[in-house]
């Protein structure tokens, strides 16, 4: 991690220096904003006190860095409005060399797992996109139980849900041994997304259905689930299935009608499935799974 320090007093930028360097960071020094203009770190330590220089042009250059202020006072000019702008957090002059890297540790700390949450949530947008869902995520209030046909179609509209109301979510899959400790340990404002139910002895269904009434949460079955809790039913045809998944074979005939009877002629369909032409139509007309034009 490459540190910029932007300050004019060369005694304090070389003191600051001095100490990151002992802890293994890379450091260079600017007298002026304008120089420090072309410089590439990943944290700024950036003086207020620069007589004659506006401090808003690299801040607002570099305010997706670690920006923090080093001020002799607090006022609008030398914390608010910087804030606004994108600075990170000011220290008060003079200051505790251990203070500032704390400071510097924690934002670490923020963006590293600030990278990770958008790395996930690729991921799971990458790994949830081909699944179909016109349902209409404003008609959710919780607590709620969907039972579903499809664990992965509840999935995309739990984290579309979260996503458009900002919620945090705490995923609790019921087939981890610690799932009464998660549910316990949850932050109080979270919304527990909970899968699994079937793994479940009947003893720790009840347990959890005992429990369930304490927080807000919505809980995936793939069975019918008797309860008091508000339940709705999410099934789709647009499986797309795992090699742990054992199909029937009115289920796999219409998995793969579904998914390559747009890339495949009837004719090499139907071969592939090992059925005539005539048998493959009749499973259209009783799967209503005719082609869109």
């Amino acid at each position: 991690m490459k540190i910029i320090i932007v300050e004019n007093e060369l005694y304090l930028a070389q003191s600051i220096a001095s100490k990151l360097q002992e802890e293994g960071y890379v450091t260079d020094i600017f007298s002026s904003v304008k120089e420090a203009m072309g410089s590439h770190g990943d944290v700024y330590l950036l003086s207020t006190n620069l007589p004659g220089q506006n401090v808003s042009p690299l801040i607002t250059a570099f305010k997706d860095k670690i920006i923090i202020l080093m001020v002799n006072y607090i006022n609008n000019d030398t914390v608010g409005e910087p804030l606004k702008l994108g600075a990170k957090d000011y220290i008060v002059k003079p200051f505790m060399l251990e203070d500032l890297m704390r400071k510097i540790e924690h934002y670490k700390e923020y963006q590293t797992l600030k990278k990770q949450t958008l790395l996930f949530q690729e991921y799971m947008g990458n790994l949830l996109q081909d699944i179909e869902t016109n349902f209409d995520i404003s008609k959710i209030t919780t607590p709620l139980v969907i039972e579903t046909n499809y664990q992965r179609l509840v999935d995309k509209i739990v984290f579309e849900h979260a996503q458009a109301t900002n919620t945090l979510l705490t995923f609790v899959p019921l087939s981890d041994k610690g799932w009464k400790e998660k549910i316990e340990k949850s932050s109080p404002s979270s919304l527990l997304y909970l899968t699994e139910i079937q793994t479940l002895k009947k003893t720790d269904k009840e347990a959890l259905l005992a429990i369930l009434p304490q927080y807000d949460f919505i809980l995936c079955s793939t069975a019918n689930l008797e309860s008091d809790f508000e339940t709705m039913t999410l099934n789709t045809d647009s499986k797309l299935y795992d090699q742990n998944e054992i199909l029937t074979i009115d289920d796999y005939v219409k998995f793969i009608v579904n998914s390559f009877q747009y890339k495949f002629p009837d004719t090499e369909l139907s071969k592939k499935l090992g059925i005539s032409r005539k048998s493959l139509w009749e499973k259209r007309k009783k799967y209503g799974l005719f082609k869109k034009k």
